[in-house]
């Protein structure tokens, strides 16, 4: 989505590339350092004050909500291609087992996210749709840069369109109700079922799929080398402009835009819709100014762009601070440990949120909880790691992708 060099060519490791790894697992400490802040993100989003607060601590708020998961999504597309082959795709037995991998990782990451559901917390919980991504975005592992970036970008374009339009007809018909009945998924976890995964739920993967497929189309680059990490973080930041900047325009150019966004969210802060979440996340069907909105939950082609440009930047400045850092990398050792282990930390939050009932906590604690999150998230994964390669929960995942090695 974007400027784009050329794939990463195998190469003897560089001084400056080794310190993008992790000496006992060959994880790229920059990777690690953003999943750890999206981790942050989604805590300040599920415990942390409302961004109503205002000042410094609610803009931060704020962009935490919806932002923190577009950066996870488009990190998975990165993690994708690291499970199928980085620089050089995986081809022959390899290869195939490198699927058998990830089919059965998202199945399990399916699972997953649906006994989180049953907890019945406040939060949207992501992991259903998170495997649901791998599964779809597969068949491109193979697939280089520019093609991906061309895909992610056709995907940000078409899909929320369409989701739109099939969000209407799902509000305006009874024919979801026949294909809810015949989905098994929708009988077996007592929900909306593939309905839900592709179209109505929180993450459709019809408008998530551009995430992830940036993210793969990052992941075909050479970021140990410094001026594609400035190409990346450019093209992120002309695209958080084009998403954002579009959007207000859009909405202050139209006339009758902010009074459409205004009726679809039924009253809300249209003049926020640009960027923030305070609009809402909900809309009526049959308003059409809701897709020129780009808060980070609309499921629009603005707030794709504007989110996707946010992730790359980001993405950009973990991995050039984990190349900088040195010896330095105390500083961030923290965030990195929790990245190194996101889906227990993620998983455990949750269950966190549950047991300590923090869904119904008041305002002005929230602050407090929030940063006690953040604080005991840390220091366990610090400690975690000092023992162990893995997390609990990466270690179950790790052993159940195992039998792929029968593969042939």
């Amino acid at each position: 989505m974007g400027h784009v060099s050329a794939p990463a060519r195998p190469s003897a490791p560089a001084a400056d590339d080794s310190l993008l790894r992790a000496p006992s697992t060959g994880r790229m400490v920059g990777l690690d350092l953003a999943r750890g802040l999206a981790i942050l993100g989604m805590l300040a989003a599920h415990v942390g004050p409302e961004p109503s607060v205002g000042g410094p601590l609610g803009w931060l708020m704020e962009a935490a909500h919806g932002r923190s998961s577009a950066l996870f999504a488009l990190l998975a597309g990165f993690t994708l291609v690291l499970l199928t082959g980085r620089p050089q795709p995986r081809t022959g037995r390899n290869g195939r087992q490198a699927i058998g991998r990830v089919v059965i990782r998202a199945a399990v990451l399916i699972a997953l996210g649906y006994g989180l559901v049953l907890l019945d917390t406040d939060v949207d919980v992501i992991l259903s749709f998170y495997g649901m991504l791998f599964v779809l975005a597969l068949p491109l592992y193979r697939l280089g840069a520019r093609t991906l970036a061309l895909i992610a970008a056709s995907t940000a374009l078409v899909m929320p369109q369409v989701v739109y339009l099939l969000r209407a007809a799902v509000d305006g018909g009874s024919w979801s109700d026949i294909v809810i009945g015949l989905d098994p998924l929708a009988r077996i976890t007592d929900s909306d079922g593939f309905l839900e995964l592709f179209v109505t739920g929180e993450y459709p993967v019809l408008t998530w799929i551009s995430f992830i497929v940036a993210g793969m189309a990052v992941a075909k680059l050479d970021v140990s080398r410094r001026d594609v990490l400035a190409h990346l973080s450019l093209t992120g930041v002309a695209l958080a402009v084009i998403g954002y900047g579009g959007s207000w325009l859009a909405l202050h150019a139209i006339p009758g835009a902010l009074a459409g966004v205004s009726a679809a969210t039924d009253g809300g802060p249209a003049s926020s819709a640009w960027w923030s979440d305070a609009v809402g996340e909900e809309f009526e069907p049959g308003h059409p100014a809701w897709l020129l909105a780009a808060s980070p939950h609309s499921q629009t082609t603005w707030s794709i762009l504007g989110n996707t440009g946010v992730a790359l930047v980001v993405l950009a400045v973990c991995l050039l601070v984990a190349e900088l850092s040195g010896p330095r990398n105390r500083l961030v050792a923290p965030l990195v440990a929790v990245g190194s282990i996101s889906l227990t930390a993620y998983v455990g939050h949750i269950v966190a949120i549950k047991f300590l009932g923090t869904d119904n906590m008041t305002e002005s604690v929230a602050l407090p909880v929030f940063l006690g999150f953040a604080a005991v998230a840390m220091l366990l994964a610090l400690a975690w790691t000092r023992l162990f390669r893995r997390g609990p929960l990466e270690y179950m995942l790790h052993g159940a992708t195992t039998p792929a090695r029968l593969i042939n």
